[in-house]
């Protein structure tokens, strides 16, 4: 019983460890983007392994407050963004 309790423990420590861990490298790259889509305005940040990734990502947070639906999101995303600030 105290060494499953053991075993246990030791695996979610080291689960939790991996996570910490592959997280933080995602955090190489952190942008702002600003994104206008049918005459409204959203800015938001994002973190991404790759400039393309925390832009993309950054715009995808921004338009989903702006826009409703696959459709309008689609259209969203796809547009050229207002601005990037860079964060690194």
């Amino acid at each position: 019983m105290k060494k499953t309790a053991i075993a246990v423990t030791v695996f979610v420590l080291a689960v939790i460890g991996l996570l910490v861990y592959s997280s933080l490298g995602l955090r190489k790259h952190r942008a702002e983007v600003c994104v206008s889509f049918r005459g409204r305005t959203n800015c938001r940040a994002a973190s991404g392994a790759t400039r393309e990734q925390a832009v993309r990502t950054a715009t995808d947070n921004a338009c989903a407050l702006l826009a409703s639906g696959m459709t309008e999101s689609m259209a969203c995303t796809s547009a050229p963004p207002v601005s990037v600030k860079w964060l690194d």
